[in-house]
């Protein structure tokens, strides 16, 4: 609409002419709202409330007469209430720029006036104090003018060629240089330590690797071996039990043999021997009967007939012994008992002969006797038959 105006969020309207409602005051201030203006009495203007910036970059000398490079930054801005925005508007309307002039002029004086009560040592360790400070001793200055200042930041501080700082710092630096090669040496050494237990945990992969690999090769030729000598080792044990029942077999036959070799040979040659043996004695008891016989004239005629007769006797005898089964269970002692059994009742019967010769009667009664002893032996021979055949076959062993 013609001659309503309307001032920004951030700036403050100033409407000049006219008496009514200044209270005192050049101008009228509207901020946040419209206006009609009429526009050949009244006149418009309008003033940032914006934030603005200020750079000081002042050289100060300290306390201990140091002299310090420093560069600061202040934020401001023009005051919300109507006392500060004509008081600025007052000061700046025609030339708002001069604000940041001004206002880093007042802040140079200020900075340069703390400073120099303060060393170098507490400037440089407390900054956020040295502008607080500031701050505190411009903040009326400020409000006359009809500005406020949002913050101040110390943003560097710098000795030039003097060193001082350089100097002030160098124990701190040379303790965190000393503090940093301890913490590099340590670190080295960690480093070293490390790789070093990493290469014995190689050394020591490598050494059980190897075993494992020693340890399964083994196994594995082991096992090989095994297998190779598995048929060797099964075509001799059965070639061994083949030779053990082989060996058994022939013991077998071998007893068996034995066996047959002591009923075929052994046992008959015995018998033989044995039939011999009798014979050859019987031969011998002859030949001395003859002798005696032939040593007495008396016994001349009875002596020949037993003679005569004896050795049928034997002979009969023997061959009753070696026609009959005869089972010695002595052996060859058992068969000669039997011999020198008959032998010895032939000589009994001898000697009775011989004894009766001497009595009344030689003659005769030697006859009768001698038929008598005669028939005596036979019936001897008959009753050794008889009882061989009563006691059943006496067994050889």
């Amino acid at each position: 609409m013609f001659g309503y105006r309307v001032p920004a969020p951030d700036e403050a309207m100033l409407i000049s002419g006219g008496r009514r409602g200044l209270g005192g005051a050049p101008f009228r201030v509207v901020t946040g709202h419209g206006k009609f203006v009429f526009p050949v009495f009244r006149k418009v203007r309008f003033l940032t409330l914006s934030m603005c910036e200020a750079e000081v970059t002042e050289t100060c000398v300290t306390k201990q007469g140091i002299s310090l490079h420093v560069r600061a930054v202040i934020a401001f801005k023009v005051g919300n209430d109507h006392e500060s925005i004509i008081n600025a508007g007052q000061r700046f309307l025609s030339d708002q720029e001069q604000m940041s002039v001004l206002t880093g002029r007042i802040f140079a004086g200020h900075l340069r006036a703390i400073i120099g009560s303060m060393t170098v040592e507490e400037i440089v360790t407390e900054r956020q104090k040295l502008a607080a400070e500031v701050l505190d001793t411009s903040k009326t200055e400020m409000a006359k003018i009809g500005l406020i200042v949002d913050s101040l930041q110390i943003q560097s501080i710098d000795d030039g060629d003097t060193g001082y700082i350089d100097a002030m710092s160098a124990p701190h630096k040379a303790a965190i240089q000393r503090q940093a090669q301890i913490a590099q040496a340590q670190a080295t050494q960690a480093a070293v330590e490390a790789e070093q237990a990493a290469a014995r945990k190689q050394a020591e992969y490598a050494r059980q690797t190897a075993i494992v690999k020693a340890e399964y090769s083994a196994e594995v030729d082991r096992a090989q071996a095994q297998a190779a000598q598995a048929g060797p080792l099964a075509q001799a044990h059965a070639q061994q039990e083949v030779l053990a029942a082989q060996t058994e077999l022939a013991e077998r036959q071998a007893k068996l043999r034995q066996q047959q070799l002591v009923a075929e040979v052994v046992k008959p040659a015995e018998a033989e021997a044995e039939r011999v043996r009798i014979l050859a004695a019987a031969e011998a008891q002859r030949m001395k009967i003859q002798a005696e016989a032939a040593a007495s004239y008396d016994r001349v005629a009875l002596d020949r007939m037993l003679i005569d007769q004896l050795p049928q006797i034997v002979k009969e005898a023997a061959g009753g012994l070696s026609g009959a089964n005869v089972n010695v269970l002595n052996g060859a002692d058992g068969l000669g008992e039997i011999a020198a059994g008959l032998v010895s009742q032939g000589l009994t019967i001898l000697d009775s002969v011989r004894q009766n010769l001497g009595g009344q009667d030689k003659a005769n009664q030697g006859d009768q006797r001698g038929r008598s002893d005669t028939n005596g032996l036979l019936q001897l021979h008959s009753g050794s038959k008889d009882r061989r055949s009563d006691d059943g076959p006496v067994d050889v062993d």
